[in-house]
């Protein structure tokens, strides 16, 4: 049986995709080059509506002038620095593609200019950076949004409804997030972003850190912001001669009180892959690709194909989002929001630790419980 999710997903939108094309476009600056998702970024970014593009800030000339070239930009757009960059023009938000240490730099440097800011997944190399991030954001007014590819998925989105606000697989027991490729290096990444990716400071971590923020993200998300009590990770270095600083494998296990997560984070499989497996006590849903959802019941009937329709409005892209944030539309929610993002940063930090001792790690109760 097929069944058809009509727009299940834009009930998350609060604002409008027509009330957002009535509002003059933000003005926003790239915010670092080293990061590969800048590629595709930067040309959606310029050929959009919702968002003009004023500035570039990469104080390295020959990965800028790259960029350049590859882009067909003008030279105009590019700065060294923030304070240059705004000596010439005004921004209202940055988007972030620096390594991770460098989330909490930009965040302190925009924070006190009223400058909204994005960054690639995931929000910090650890907690004491994710702290000061959140405390610099929160004096300076700003909101942060964190960018995950699986955003914006329509199957993800509405998975999050079906499970969530419809209920339609009973109370969750167990999520598994599969999320991995060839490796950086195999997949054919810029060196520039390889040499950060791949450093154990600059990125907190090797595939844990890269991909094990996805599951942790949409796990958090998905239990609607419940922490885990206890993280378990075991890593690997399968391919040490390409990767001798960081863990190419790793898994990790999350243990809530009535419920389990593992995400699977990988840099050795044949097959890109950012699937979500959700388990309730009454079916299970299956997200194996971005537009479509598998369901079973326990009626016994088989197993549903359901088609999303695509997402639209502030839901759709990062652009879109992030120029509904800035003009005061919507606030950062679900896997976008600071407030996830401290609890993956948290999950993450402990699954480091236990990857490093070989022990469970238990997480002392939040404040206020």
């Amino acid at each position: 049986m097929r069944e058809i999710i009509v727009a299940l997903a834009l009930s998350l939108a609060v604002g409008s995709a027509s009330a957002a094309e009535k509002e003059p476009p933000i003005r926003f600056a790239i915010f670092g080059l080293t990061h590969d998702h800048a590629r595709g970024f930067i040309p959606k970014a310029i050929g959009g509506q919702d968002a003009q593009l004023v500035g570039i800030i990469e104080p390295n000339r020959e990965l800028a002038e790259r960029y350049r070239k590859r882009l067909n930009l003008d030279k105009s757009l590019f700065f060294s620095s923030l304070e240059e960059l705004l000596s010439k023009t005004k921004v209202q938000a940055v988007a972030t593609f620096t390594s991770t240490l460098d989330h909490r730099r930009a965040v302190e440097l925009c924070a006190p200019r009223g400058i909204h800011v994005m960054m690639e997944k995931p929000l910090a190399v650890n907690m004491d950076d994710a702290r000061a991030i959140q405390a610099a954001a929160k004096k300076g007014g700003i909101q942060i949004i964190v960018n995950y590819e699986t955003t914006w998925y329509a199957a993800n989105q509405a998975a999050y409804i079906l499970v969530r606000r419809q209920h339609v697989i009973g109370d969750l027991r167990k999520i598994v997030a599969l999320d991995g490729h060839c490796g950086p290096k195999e997949l054919g990444c810029d060196p520039d972003f390889v040499k950060w990716l791949t450093d154990p400071v600059q990125n907190g971590g090797g595939a844990l850190m890269d991909f094990g923020c996805y599951g942790a993200d949409l796990m958090t998300w998905m239990m609607d912001g419940q922490r885990p009590t206890k993280v378990m990770a075991v890593t690997q270095q399968i391919k040490p001669h390409l990767y001798p600083k960081v863990e190419d494998e790793a898994t990790i296990v999350l243990t809530y009180p009535k419920a389990q997560g593992i995400i699977q984070a990988s840099w050795n499989w044949a097959v890109s892959r950012k699937d979500l497996e959700i388990y309730g006590t009454t079916g299970y849903l299956l997200a194996t690709r971005s537009d479509g959802l598998r369901m079973r019941k326990t009626n016994g009937s088989a197993d549903s194909e359901m088609s999303v329709t695509p997402l639209s409005g502030p839901q759709a892209d990062p652009v879109a989002y992030l120029a509904a944030v800035v003009r005061g539309q919507i606030e950062p929610t679900g896997p976008s929001s600071l407030k996830v993002n401290m609890i993956v940063t948290e999950i993450l930090d402990a699954a480091r630790e236990s990857a490093r001792t070989g022990k469970q790690i238990e997480l002392a109760p939040a404040a206020g419980q």
